[in-house]
């Protein structure tokens, strides 16, 4: 099953009528360190330290068409890899993927991961005729111990206020998931740091507009640095608001620039993502960053597989963060 990344986002918000089936998304480097990196720096750092992220986890959206085909299988062998963390997304098979929530459960137990967090309907922070369908999916992932329900994508918002409509939705549905003892997240894109006339972006809009006591923001550093942002910034800045990270690489500027000139590429979320580790983004540095400042989950993503498949992806990926030493 063939799943596009581009009408997935752009259909998701017309599908909020149907309860678990809103097919949905989910699934930094500084400025001074923007050049390509390779996994040599990490292996010899790894040879005289202990690597520094014990548990990490993956964005399903990353396998998400051999998902669709075996999904046991595939969490199996993501769980060999060495993932302890699963973060889900809701397409077509919800987000335990045809399994209860308690079916879901056993297997990771059964497996030794967790599934702490998932990408979820954009309509349930928008539309609030969807809070019975929010209220569902929060029993459901309170019964089974899980930590998140993320919004992954706003991308038909262009106004300021309609922004400030969504910091208030976040709210609220910070409130339904607080009395289950989870939390809810924001998880960005590239649009999020694109100025109003006012000075003003959605992601300013949004962390100052959300309650530090209801709403956690995910950090999709991948996407931070495609917007031209500094992720150290944003993470210093807003230190503890950013709980969550996806570990997602970018290709060279150059790379960049030739893909895009020979597939001409006008799509904005048309993703240059590669192998952590390959590309521009200095990890041991941020993510050490990102530690210090309160994120508590790193979770690895990526959407282009340029000589590789989305399994061998995720096998090299893993390989990197279990070697990976803070700088």
């Amino acid at each position: 099953m063939k799943i596009d990344r581009r009408n997935f986002l752009r259909n998701t918000s017309l599908l909020a009528a149907a309860p678990l089936l809103a097919n949905q998304l989910w699934s930094c480097t500084p400025s001074s360190k923007t050049e390509e990196k390779t996994t040599d720096s990490t292996a010899t750092s790894a040879m005289t330290a202990e690597p520094s992220v014990k548990e990490f986890g993956i964005q399903l959206w990353t396998v998400k068409e051999d998902l669709a085909k075996d999904p046991k299988g595939v969490l199996k062998a993501l769980a060999s890899y060495g993932y302890k963390q699963i973060e889900s997304f809701q397409g077509d098979k919800g987000v335990f993927w045809g399994m209860t929530a308690k079916e879901f459960k056993t297997l990771m137990d059964d497996i030794g991961s967790n599934l702490v967090s998932t990408h979820c309907n954009p309509d349930y922070t928008m539309k609030k005729e969807t809070e019975s369908e929010f209220k569902k999916l929060v029993d459901d992932a309170a019964s089974i111990g899980m930590k998140y329900l993320i919004n992954p994508f706003l991308g038909s918002l262009t106004k300021a206020d309609e922004w400030k409509k969504a910091a208030e939705g976040l709210n609220r549905q910070g409130e339904i998931a607080a009395k289950a003892g989870l939390r809810v997240a924001y998880h960005n894109h590239n649009f999020e740091f694109k100025k109003f006339a006012d000075g003003t972006m959605p992601e300013t809009i949004l962390l100052e507009g959300t309650d530090p006591a209801l709403v956690d923001f995910e950090a999709d550093l991948y996407w931070v640095v495609s917007a031209g942002e500094n992720p150290e910034e944003w993470l210093t800045k807003y230190k503890n608001r950013f709980r969550l990270v996806h570990v997602k690489d970018i290709l060279s500027e150059a790379k960049v620039k030739e893909i895009t000139e020979k597939e001409k590429v006008k799509d904005p979320l048309f993703s240059f993502s590669t192998t952590i580790g390959s590309g521009r983004i200095d990890f041991p540095h941020l993510l050490n960053v990102a530690s210090q400042n309160g994120v508590n989950y790193f979770i690895v993503e990526q959407e282009r597989f340029d000589g590789t498949t989305p399994l061998k992806a995720a096998e090299a990926n893993a390989a990197y963060m279990k070697n990976l030493v803070f700088a």
